[in-house]
C-alpha cells in the first residue's frame, strides 16, 4: 500500500514540477519569440535594425549574467530553506517582472525588467532539484530528472508554438507577454496548493542517496550546517570542475539557439515572423527526444556511459554546426531547419545531465541545490556570450561566422567530456558524475 501511495505521489510531484518549470518558459521564451517585433518597434522610433539587434543582444547578455549570479548566490538557498519555497519565489517573481516588461516604454525599463526576471528565475531549477532529492532514490535519479528535464524542452517548444500562434493571430509582443504572465499565475496557484516538499509530508521515510556522493554520510542530511560544509567537498572534486566546464560550453550553444533561432529563421531562412516563432520550437523539441534517449542509454551503459554519450554527441554537434555555418541564404527552408533540430538533438541530451542527475549524484539531499546552482551558474557565464557577443559576430561576419564559432565551442566541449570519461574509468569516485 505504501509503495502504491508513494508511486502516486511521485507521479503528482513530477507532474507539478514539469508543468511548473514549463511555465517558467512562457515568461522566458517570450523575449526570444518577440525579438523581431521588438526590433521593429525600436526601428519605428528611429533606431536602425542592426543597432536595435545589438542593443537587445546586450540586454540578453546582462540578464543572463544576472541569471548566473542568481545561480551562484540564490539557487543554493534551497538547501537551507527548502525546494518548494525557492520554486515558488522564482515563479511569482517572474510573473511580476514579465508584466513590468510588457508595460515598459523603452530600453532602460526593458533592461531592468528582464534582469529582474532572469534573476528570480534562477531559484527555480535548483529548488526543483532539491525537491527531487527528497522524493526519489538515487537509483531513479536519471529517470526522474529525465522526465522533469523535458519541462524546459517540450515546455519551451510548446510555449514557442503557443506564442507563435498568438503573433500569427495579430497579438502584439506586449499582449504576448501579458498572456504568458497570466498563464504562469494559474500554474503558480496549483503548485502553491498541491506541491509537497518531501515524502515525510505524506508519512513516508526519506529516500536513499548515492553512496558515492561528495558529502559521504552527510549526503543523507537534507539541511547542511554551514556554507563551508556545502562548498568544500564540491570544490575539491576534479570531476565537479570538469562538469562545470561542460556546462559552460553546452549552455553557450543552447542559449544562442534559444535566443536567436527566431531571428535567424526570419532574417536568413525566410520564414515570416509568426512562422519563425513557431518553427524555433524545433530546437527544444529535438532536444527533448535526445534527453529521453540519452537518459535511457546512459543508465544501461554503466560507469562512463554519460560521459561517453556526451563526447560523441558534442563531437558530432561540431560537424552539424559547421554544416549550418556553410549554408547560404536563399537555399530553402528544409536543410537549415533540420540542422537546427539536429544541433538541439546532439547538444541538449548532454546538457540535461549536468545540473540534473549529475548534481543529485554529487550532492544527494545535502547539497543538490548548491551543486546544481554552481554547475548551472558556471554554464550561464558562457551563456552571457549568447546575447551581445553573438549579435556582434552575426552583424560583422554573418550567421556563418556565429555558427562556425559555436562549432569550435562544441569541439572543445567534447574534449572536456573525454577527460571526464578518462577520470571515471580510473577512479570510482568519478562515478558520481
Amino acid at each position: 500500500m505504501n509503495r502504491r501511495r508513494l508511486a502516486v505521489w511521485q507521479g503528482i510531484t513530477i507532474a507539478l514540477l514539469f508543468v511548473g518549470y514549463a511555465g517558467y518558459y512562457l515568461c522566458r521564451s517570450d523575449f526570444s519569440v518577440s525579438l523581431p517585433l521588438i526590433i521593429d518597434e525600436l526601428a519605428a522610433h528611429g533606431m536602425s535594425p542592426a543597432q536595435a539587434k545589438i542593443r537587445l543582444g546586450a540586454v540578453t547578455s546582462i540578464a543572463v549574467l544576472a541569471y548566473a549570479i542568481g545561480k551562484f548566490f540564490l539557487a543554493g538557498t534551497a538547501d537551507f530553506l527548502g525546494g518548494k519555497r525557492n520554486f515558488l519565489i522564482g515563479m511569482g517573481g517572474s510573473i511580476l517582472f514579465t508584466l513590468l516588461f510588457s508595460l515598459a516604454g523603452g530600453l532602460p525599463v526593458f533592461t531592468l525588467a528582464w534582469i529582474g526576471n532572469r534573476l528570480v528565475q534562477s531559484t527555480g531549477w535548483a529548488g526543483m532539484v532539491k525537491i527531487t532529492s527528497r522524493w526519489f532514490s538515487y537509483s531513479s535519479y536519471g529517470a526522474a530528472m529525465g522526465a522533469i528535464s523535458l519541462s524546459y524542452l517540450f515546455g519551451d517548444a510548446a510555449a514557442r508554438q503557443f506564442m507563435g500562434f498568438l503573433i500569427g493571430h495579430g497579438f502584439g509582443w506586449r499582449a504576448v507577454f501579458q498572456v504568458a504572465a497570466g498563464t504562469l499565475f494559474v500554474i503558480f496557484i496549483a503548485n502553491l496548493l498541491l506541491l509537497k516538499e518531501s515524502r515525510t509530508q505524506i508519512g513516508l521515510a526519506e529516500p536513499e542517496v548515492n553512496p558515492l556522493n561528495l558529502f559521504g554520510a552527510e549526503g543523507s542530511d537534507p539541511k547542511p550546517s554551514s556554507l563551508r560544509d556545502l562548498l568544500a567537498p564540491l570544490f575539491r572534486s576534479p570531476a565537479f570542475w570538469i562538469v562545470c566546464a561542460l556546462s559552460l560550453g553546452t549552455t553557450l550553444v543552447r542559449e544562442t539557439f534559444n535566443t536567436w533561432t527566431p531571428t535567424y529563421f526570419n532574417q536568413v531562412v525566410g520564414y515570416s515572423k509568426a512562422e519563425a516563432a513557431g518553427m524555433s520550437a524545433v530546437f527544444p523539441l529535438f532536444g527533448g527526444v535526445s534527453v529521453l534517449l540519452s537518459g535511457f542509454w546512459s543508465d544501461r551503459l554503466g560507469r562512463g556511459g554519460r560521459s561517453a554519450i556526451m563526447f560523441y554527441s558534442l563531437l558530432l554537434s561540431s560537424f552539424a554546426l559547421f554544416a549550418l555555418g556553410s549554408l547560404r541564404a536563399g537555399g530553402g527552408h528544409g536543410l537549415p531547419t533540420f540542422l537546427v533540430g539536429l544541433v538541439g538533438f546532439l547538444v541538449i541530451g548532454p546538457y540535461a545531465y549536468l545540473a540534473g542527475a549529475i548534481a543529485l549524484d554529487f550532492g544527494g539531499k545535502h547539497g543538490s541545490a548548491t551543486s546544481s546552482g554552481i554547475i548551472d551558474g558556471v554554464g550561464y557565464l558562457g551563456g552571457i556570450l549568447a546575447g551581445d557577443t553573438v549579435a556582434r559576430i552575426s552583424v560583422s561576419f554573418g550567421w556563418t561566422g556565429a555558427f562556425l564559432a559555436l562549432a569550435g565551442v562544441a569541439l572543445l566541449s567534447s574534449g572536456a567530456a573525454a577527460l571526464l570519461f578518462i577520470g571515471q574509468r580510473r577512479t570510482p569516485v568519478a562515478q558520481g558524475a
